[in-house]
């Protein structure tokens, strides 16, 4: 009697190695719709509802969301020359109204704990923009 190859397969271990990139878990883009979906709900809340002084002004610049969904970095700018302390003491004094403004709109089983970060990006990026204004005047003095 023939063997169909049945055997030798089953007794066969299959060795793969799982640790190799690109066979983990495929990154969701849930988080990534989440995020986005949480920058808007605040920004509209900034420009709209908060009365608090500290956030005139104030913009959620992006957020970061865990895979699990359960919390979210969120980072702000402020308007040039204004000082981000009292900005931060409002985003969190405002964390409470915030989240529960979001329980209400985004469908989520859980609300995301939002933690809040001033955004120094657009400072850093005007600094360094500086110092190759510099240069670049630097090596135009030098070579006249």
């Amino acid at each position: 009697m023939r063997s169909r190859g049945f055997c030798n397969r089953l007794t066969m271990p299959m060795e793969f190695d799982f640790k190799l990139p690109g066979l983990g878990k495929p990154e969701s883009s849930r988080p990534k719709r989440v995020a986005e979906a949480v920058k808007n709900e605040l920004n509209m809340l900034l420009l709209q509802k908060v009365a608090d002084p500290r956030l005139s002004g104030a913009l959620i610049s992006r957020v970061e969301v865990t895979p699990d969904l359960k919390q979210a970095k969120i980072y702000f700018t402020v308007p040039a020359g204004k000082d981000n302390g009292p900005a931060l003491k409002g985003m969190n004094r405002a964390k409470g109204f915030f989240r529960s403004h979001l329980a209400k709109i985004l469908n989520l089983r859980y609300t995301p704990e939002l933690l809040f970060y001033f955004d120094d990006l657009n400072e850093e990026v005007a600094r360094i923009d500086t110092l190759f204004r510099q240069i670049e005047k630097e090596r135009k003095h030098e070579q006249s």
